[in-house]
């Protein structure tokens, strides 16, 4: 009975224990046996013939790759630095193992390439200004190349442009230049519109001399309130309020 004891002992520590394995709620376990891919296990505890079976984890959660800085000529001979970060996931686990060895090594090479490429067919002014259709472009040439490998790539975002920093003192110039530019014809709009009201106000005062002398009366008073001084009215202008007042008078009696 001791010996059928240490031979129990033996299977269980040796062969069932090793046995077991633990795959993640995000991963995917290939099985092998004896090289041959036999199964696909999902997430939980699962068990394989331990020496004769291996498992190999896969991870299907959204991955980001970092696409290093480089240099890249644009379409106007433009030498710029540029970066992106790229977003895939593994769609297929028997894909990503048997047809490519390391998938996300063969991701960042391929999204190198592809970034050149597009970014090297664009001029600078539509670098900068068509970064959305760029980006899409990319990620429809990494997403042909990656399908055959059981990857999807989801999105892809170029992050910096650096540009040389004689370019970036031309731009800036030609920045300042623009807002100067508008500046100006705001102000010429501005002085238009005001030419355009005095006109009409010297057109409405010559065809009513009245309200011309009412003006004047008006500018006097604001003029003696804020220096709160007395004002002397020449006769002339008194005449011209007995005017005023006959015009109101006339008026009142028009309408009665």
């Amino acid at each position: 009975m001791p010996t059928l004891y240490y031979v129990l002992f033996f299977i269980i520590v040796f062969i069932v224990f090793p046995g077991f394995r633990v795959v993640q709620q995000y991963e995917k376990g290939v099985v092998f046996f004896l090289g041959k891919i036999i199964s696909v296990k999902d997430p939980g505890l699962n068990w394989i013939i331990p020496y004769l079976q291996w498992m190999r984890k896969v991870d299907f959660r959204t991955l980001t790759l970092p696409i290093p800085p480089q240099k890249i000529i644009t379409k106007d001979n433009v030498s710029v630095d540029i970066s992106a970060v790229a977003y895939f996931k593994i769609t297929d686990a028997i894909k990503s193992i048997v047809a490519i060895e390391n998938v996300g090594q063969a991701i960042d090479q391929i999204a190198q390439t592809t970034v050149r490429n597009i970014v090297g067919r664009f001029q600078l002014d539509e670098v900068l200004s068509e970064r959305d259709a760029i980006n899409k472009e990319i990620r429809t040439v990494l997403d042909t190349h990656t399908e055959p490998w059981g990857v999807v790539v989801s999105l892809v975002e170029i992050k910096d442009i650096e540009l040389p920093e004689n370019m970036q003192r031309a731009m800036a110039k030609q920045a300042e230049a623009e807002r100067e530019k508008r500046a100006k014809i705001i102000a010429a709009e501005g002085e238009l519109l005001a030419s355009e009201k005095l006109g009409q106000a010297a057109d409405i005062m010559a065809a009513h001399p009245i309200a011309l002398q009412l003006r004047n009366l008006q500018t006097l008073a604001e003029i003696s309130v804020e220096k709160n001084s007395t004002i002397i009215f020449p006769a002339q202008l008194l005449s011209t309020v007995d005017d005023i007042k006959k015009f109101i008078a006339g008026e009142q009696k028009a309408k009665s």
